[in-house]
């Protein structure tokens, strides 16, 4: 991927869309894989963002039981056989488990699972046995209590085991989108931010904007915007000077990463001690989860919630949020007895929500949303806003169904839920993986080799091109991690990065955990200021940044 202002700014596009993380970059795919011609610009680094706050978790909808929306649940579980097909190198099914207190509770999750199971009959489609979903299953307290050592049992009459999956690296499955969307022809660039419309009368017709690299200005024509920013669709929608605009509530998001495996074998939700209501829920269970999963050799834990007023370019993770939320980990899982040691990174963000209750509480919404301005009098401008990371890939196919509407021309098929993306050209996983690492060249570890197929798939031979450039290539950056030398040149050279944080939490899996160390960076860093130009001031502006990442705000 090569970023080209001069073709930007000299096209005119069917499309134009603002806004990189997981909605923007399935609908640029979606789009280009449709023929259109599109574009697709984010003021920061593609999945940068809110996209970035993610617990990495594909669900299958069995949450949305409790709801009695049968309809989403299907959707979802769609959706995650949907994603497994396409990015069999990401996705993959992870086993979850949930206590059951009282017996209500205790009556109600088989015939739950079996209408779970019911609804998502077909769920084994895929030929890759590695991504079947084995049907949901009640168990005894005892067991329960063994699976999950040290949950509190007052009250506990059992648990519940289900499937949904996870992302390994959501930061990649965001940019594998979008490359997916350059090969086949789509126009895109980072670190370009929307500065206004440019409008005929009540029509858009493109925008202006500043790119941010290069300190220049520059005009981008195109017959349909589409503002997928997530958090900023108000700031962007700002710009037309309309008081009317619509106004999102949001609430930040807090989720952590902790560097002890809490449990290995299960992704499990125990209830917070503080009472929550959910006025929409058919079924209340009275109380909101905690939700810990094993990640790579870590522990996500999430997801602290709480009302936000600021602006989102304003969002910090605090200290205060952080030793709060360890607080009621430890209440309701004191088991962990988490400290803030054990905290190696965090991830902060962002999400629309209904309105906060009496309590404090937030509720999120439940849908995603698709608004045509035209009915505010604006023509050729559409915005989204999502909720779920699951649901992206769902929600663009919708919008750029919406596009082609708008733009008076009949659409093709939509493909994107069949045809793999970048890297996902994978007919069975386990045997993919099996032959890359018994075919793997001389000098690099089986762990090196599982590190590159799981983040890059069917891809991976072309990190290894490097090496036959130069053997120093293979050379891992540092002990924390796997990641080699060959990625931080692939990260620049094809895949646009520009920033060192381009490079470390997104481009590899270098620093998405924790802190990767001062040599590691300082080495990373050498290699960008090589291949980019970079001086000495430069350079060090580029550490403080990262290193400001792993900083909460006071």
């Amino acid at each position: 991927m090569k970023r080209d202002m001069a073709r930007l700014g000299k096209k005119s596009y069917d499309l134009l869309i603002i806004g990189g993380g997981i909605y923007g970059a399935a609908a640029v795919w979606d789009a280009a894989s449709r023929g259109l011609s599109v574009a697709l610009i984010d003021k920061g680094d593609f999945g940068s963002r809110n996209s970035s706050n993610s617990q990495k978790t594909i669900h299958g909808g069995l949450r949305y039981m409790q709801h009695g929306d049968l309809w989403r649940m299907r959707k979802s579980a769609c959706e995650r056989t949907t994603l497994m097909r396409i990015a069999p190198h990401l996705v993959h099914p992870m086993p979850c488990l949930i206590p059951t207190y009282g017996n209500l509770m205790r009556g109600i999750m088989p015939l739950a699972l079996k209408i779970y199971d019911l609804v998502n009959f077909d769920r084994n489609q895929l030929k890759d046995t590695q991504k079947h979903i084995p049907g949901g299953r009640v168990v005894s307290k005892e067991e329960f209590l063994r699976l999950i050592p040290g949950a509190q049992d007052n009250g506990l009459t059992g648990g519940v085991i289900w499937y949904d999956a996870q992302v390994y690296n959501t930061e990649r499955m965001v940019l594998s989108f979008i490359k997916s969307a350059e090969n086949a022809g789509a126009d895109v660039a980072n670190y370009i931010e929307a500065t206004g419309f440019l409008k005929n009368g009540n029509r858009i017709r493109g925008i202006k904007a500043r790119d941010l690299i290069n300190n220049s200005e520059l005009e981008i024509q195109a017959k349909v915007i589409l503002n997928a920013s997530g958090p900023w669709v108000d700031n962007v929608l700002g710009s037309l000077g309309n008081p009317q605009r619509r106004r999102i509530v949001l609430s930040k998001m807090l989720i952590l990463v902790s560097n002890r495996l809490l449990v290995q074998d299960y992704a499990f939700g125990i209830s917070f001690q503080k009472k929550f209501k959910d006025d929409d829920a058919v079924i209340n269970k009275g109380y909101r989860l905690l939700f810990i999963s094993p990640w790579r050799n870590y522990s996500l834990i999430g997801t602290a919630q709480m009302p936000y007023q600021g602006d989102p370019e304003d969002l910090k993770i605090t200290e205060a949020d952080i030793q709060r939320f360890i607080e009621e980990v430890n209440e309701a899982y004191p088991h962990a007895a988490l400290t803030r040691k054990d905290v190696s990174f965090f991830y902060g963000g962002l999400l629309p929500v209904d309105g906060v209750n009496r309590n404090g509480d937030v509720n999120l919404i439940k849908h995603y949303k698709i608004y045509d301005h035209k009915q505010e009098g604006i023509e050729g401008l559409i915005s989204v806003m999502g909720v779920k990371y699951t649901e992206g890939r769902y929600v663009a196919q919708r919008a750029i169904d919406l596009v082609f509407k708008k733009l008076g021309i009949k659409s093709p098929e939509c493909t994107t839920m069949r045809n793999p993306i970048h890297g996902g050209s994978i007919e069975k996983f386990n045997d993919f993986l099996g032959n890359a690492i018994e075919n793997r060249p001389r000098g690099l570890s089986e762990e090196i080799i599982r590190h590159l197929v799981y983040n890059y798939g069917s891809e991976y031979i072309k990190i290894l091109k490097y090496i036959d450039e130069n053997p120093c290539y293979g050379e891992k950056m540092s002990i924390r991690s796997d990641v080699i030398r060959a990625e931080i040149l692939h990260g620049i050279r094809e895949e646009m990065a520009q920033k060192l944080g381009d490079v470390v939490l997104r481009r590899t899996e270098m620093g998405t955990a924790e802190y990767p160390g001062e040599e590691a960076l300082k080495a990373c860093a050498s290699i960008m200021a090589e291949e980019l130009g970079w001086n000495e001031s430069r350079v060090k502006r580029e550490l403080e940044e990262v290193k400001e990442i792993y900083t909460p705000g006071a």
